[in-house]
């Protein structure tokens, strides 16, 4: 449905709205919205990037015709006070927690999930059927696989030496679980159904199928093992 811009929103004249936008929504330049999709209060959609923005006066108008916009796939509930930068592309069915940041060039497959005040804070990849708690932070360059679980508090990093000018992105395999509170340390690689616990400090990769606990990590038990212990602890709990 394309609506009008009102006092509180604006909707860029260039934009393709299929779904719903609230009345205090924010969508600017090219940016498409899918069919069924719903943008809830606040939301903003196209934000430039920040060299765009150091060369123009912040208004709403000139913003939009700087921002290439983004795109939000069918079926998607983008919930309030969200940012989704320019250059984004997220695709069908993929639901926001509120105030979540998602900044130019990530890419979110189908299915997936971002909790409230989750950032992803630069261009990262995240795949299909992906769920981000609350509160994880994803920082450029981190790649996520599908059917990924990414625990609340998560901080991904991509800096070894900080302030560096050598970023490393960390990747996590396909089927792999992060447990509350871990951090991960720029360039490992969480291998295929990889477990890391919660609270975990990873400062080496963990090979597939495997599970690390501790700080730092150290691999306890296999992926098999978890699954056994997991399924007992289930059955006890009725």
């Amino acid at each position: 449905m394309l609506r009008p811009g009102s006092d509180m929103g604006y909707i860029s004249k260039r934009a393709v709205i299929r779904g719903v936008a609230s009345e205090s929504a924010v969508i600017l330049g090219r940016s498409e919205v899918g069919e069924g999709a719903f943008l809830d209060e606040f939301v903003y959609i196209g934000y430039p990037r920040r060299d765009k923005l150091l060369t123009s006066s912040r208004i709403l108008r000139e913003l939009d015709e700087l921002s290439s916009g983004a795109r939000i796939g069918s079926r998607c509930i983008i919930r309030s006070h969200s940012v989704i930068y320019e250059d984004v592309e997220i695709s069908d069915r993929v639901e926001t927690g509120h105030c979540v940041l998602i900044r130019e060039g990530s890419r979110i497959g189908p299915d997936s999930r971002i909790g409230s005040y989750a950032k992803l804070d630069g261009r990262v990849e995240v795949g299909a059927r992906v769920s981000i708690q609350s509160g994880a932070y994803l920082p450029h360059l981190t790649i996520v696989e599908d059917e990924v679980f990414i625990g609340p508090g998560v901080i991904v990093t991509n800096d070894l030496y900080p302030v560096s000018r050598r970023l490393l992105g960390v990747r996590i395999a396909r089927g792999a679980i992060i447990g509350a509170g871990a951090v991960l340390l720029a360039g490992v690689e969480i291998g295929e159904r990889a477990v890391v616990g919660a609270g975990a400090i990873v400062t080496r990769s963990i090979p597939a199928g495997m599970v690390a606990y501790g700080c730092p990590a150290r691999i306890i038990m296999t992926r098999d093992e978890y699954d056994e212990k997991r399924r007992i602890y289930e059955e006890e709990s009725g």
